[in-house]
C-alpha cells in the first residue's frame, strides 16, 4: 500500500519538476484531485533530428497544455490503453505509449506500429504528433541528460494515474530482472503503491495505465488547421 497522501503527493510532482531543473518552464498547481502540470510542450533540446522514419509534422508549441496527475492514486479494475498521452515528463512534455495510433493491445507486442522500431523517433525519442506538438512514446533520453538531478531516484515523469515514472533500474539503483515489470512496464513501489519504468527493450516506456484514471481527463491537442 502507498504511504503518501496527496499533499504528499502534490510536493512529491512539485519537488519532481524543481529537482530537475523545470521550475520555470513548467507551472504546477494542485486541487485536491489533481496536480496540474501546464506547459507549452516545447523542450529546451534539439527537436526532430535522426528521423528516418516518415514523419512530415513540425514541432509548435501548445501554450496552456494542462496534464491532470491523480493525488490518491488506486489500481484500476484493470490495465488501460488509451489512443492519448499516458503522462507528462518533468520537463512538461506528453508521454504516450510506444505505438504510433489508436490503442494497443496490451496482450501482443506489435512491430509494425512502433514509433521507435520504425524511425519515427528522433535522437530524443520524441516527435510532433497529429497535432504538431511535441511529445515523447520512450526514455526522454536528452532531457534526462539536462536533468540536475539526474540518477535511478529521480523521477522523469508522471502518469496521469498518479504513478511516477523512473528510469531503467530501480530507485536504489539495483537492476530490474528479466520478467520484473508486468503489462504496462511497471511494479509495485513501497512509498508511492506502484511505479513505471523506461527499458531498452519494448514497450520503453509505460503503454497503459495500471491505476484509475477518468479518460475524460486526458489532455488532447487538435491538429492545426493547415489552410
Amino acid at each position: 500500500a502507498a504511504t503518501a497522501g496527496p499533499l504528499d503527493r502534490c510536493k512529491a510532482v512539485l519537488d519532481s519538476v524543481n529537482a530537475a531543473g523545470f521550475g520555470a518552464e513548467v507551472k504546477v498547481s494542485c486541487d485536491g484531485t489533481y496536480a496540474w502540470l501546464e506547459a507549452d510542450t516545447d523542450p529546451d533540446h534539439p527537436l526532430m533530428n535522426g528521423i528516418t522514419g516518415t514523419n512530415d509534422q513540425v514541432p509548435v508549441p501548445a501554450p496552456g497544455y494542462r496534464s491532470p496527475v491523480v493525488l490518491q492514486p488506486k489500481p484500476g479494475a484493470q490495465p488501460v490503453s488509451i489512443d492519448a498521452a499516458l503522462g507528462i515528463a518533468v520537463n512538461g512534455v506528453p508521454i504516450y505509449d510506444y505505438s504510433s495510433q489508436g490503442t494497443n493491445d496490451l496482450n501482443a507486442y506489435d512491430p509494425k506500429f512502433d514509433t521507435k522500431l520504425n524511425g519515427e523517433l528522433d535522437q530524443c525519442n520524441g516527435h510532433s504528433g497529429r497535432g504538431d506538438d511535441y511529445h515523447y512514446h520512450a526514455a526522454p533520453v536528452c532531457m534526462m541528460a539536462a536533468m540536475k538531478n539526474q540518477g535511478p531516484a529521480a523521477i522523469l515523469g508522471w502518469a496521469f494515474d498518479g504513478y511516477p515514472i523512473f528510469g531503467n533500474a530501480n530507485p536504489d539503483g539495483s537492476a530490474i530482472g528479466k520478467g520484473e515489470l508486468d503489462v504496462c512496464n511497471g511494479k509495485s513501489d513501497a512509498l508511492y503503491g506502484y511505479r513505471y519504468h523506461t527499458s531498452d527493450a519494448p514497450p520503453y516506456i509505460l503503454q497503459c495505465l495500471h491505476g484509475a484514471f477518468d479518460i475524460a481527463k486526458a489532455p488532447k491537442v487538435p491538429p492545426m488547421d493547415k489552410q
